[in-house]
C-alpha cells in the first residue's frame, strides 16, 4: 500500500502543477527530475512496511533564509531556463535535500555553463550543503560567478550571508558593507542588504564590540 500511495502523490504533484502550476514547458526538466529523484530516495531509504514511531527532531542547520530567496531573485535573471534550476533547488533545499540542490544546479550548468547566477547558486548550496561551512568548492564557485559577471553581487551576498549564519558577525559585515559601497543607489535589494547590516551592527553592539 506505501508505494501505491507514494505513486498516486507524485501522479497528483504532476497533475496540479500541470493544471494549476502555470508551469512553462521549460520548467518541466528540473521539476520531473525533482519529483522522479524523490521517488528514488523514497525506493534506497524508505521503510512502508514498518510500524509508526516517534522520530527526534534536529535542529536544521541548511535552513533555508527566505528573505535571502527574495533578495538573490532581485540580484539576477528570475526567468527562463537558468532560473528554473534555482526554483528547483530551492524546493530541494525547503525539503532538507540540500545534495539534490547541490545536484539540479550542477545540471543547469552542464546546460548553461555560462551563467554567473546559477555558479552563485551552486555556491551557496554547497554551503548548505556543508551545513553553513565555506568550502574551497564554495568559494571556487563564487569565483567562477564573479569572473563571469564581475559586478554580480551574488558572491558577496551570499558569502556575507553563510559568515553571519557562522557567528563570524564582524566578517560579514565588512562584506555586506563593501558590496553596498560599490552598488548602485537604486539597486533593488539594496535596502533589505542595509537592514542586515543594522541588525549585526546592533549585535555588535550589544557584545560590545562596535563595527569598524
Amino acid at each position: 500500500m506505501g508505494w501505491i500511495a507514494i505513486a498516486g502523490l507524485v501522479a497528483l504533484t504532476a497533475l496540479a502543477l500541470w493544471r494549476f502550476g502555470g508551469l512553462p514547458r521549460a520548467g518541466w526538466e528540473p521539476v520531473a527530475a525533482a519529483l522522479l529523484l524523490g521517488l528514488a530516495g523514497y525506493a534506497l531509504q524508505g521503510s512502508p512496511n514498518l510500524p509508526d514511531h516517534p522520530v527526534k527532531t534536529q535542529p536544521d542547520q541548511g535552513a533555508v533564509d527566505e528573505k535571502a530567496i527574495e533578495q538573490r531573485n532581485q540580484m539576477g535573471q528570475r526567468f527562463g531556463g537558468e532560473a528554473n534550476w534555482l526554483v528547483a533547488a530551492d524546493g530541494a533545499m525547503r525539503a532538507g535535500l540540500s545534495r539534490s540542490a547541490v545536484t539540479y544546479i550542477r545540471s543547469g550548468l552542464r546546460e548553461y555553463p555560462k551563467s554567473p547566477d546559477l555558479w552563485v547558486g551552486l555556491g551557496n548550496a554547497l554551503i548548505v550543503h556543508a551545513q553553513g561551512m565555506i568550502t574551497p568548492a564554495a568559494m571556487q564557485a563564487f569565483a567562477e560567478a564573479r569572473r563571469l559577471a564581475p559586478d554580480h553581487p551574488g558572491p558577496a551576498f551570499f558569502l556575507g550571508l553563510a559568515q553571519a549564519q557562522a557567528g563570524e558577525l564582524q566578517q560579514a559585515r565588512d562584506t555586506w558593507r563593501g558590496l553596498i559601497d560599490r552598488s548602485p543607489p537604486d539597486a533593488p535589494w539594496r535596502e533589505g542588504l542595509e537592514a542586515r547590516v543594522k541588525e549585526i551592527d546592533a549585535m555588535l553592539a550589544g557584545a560590545g564590540a562596535p563595527a569598524q
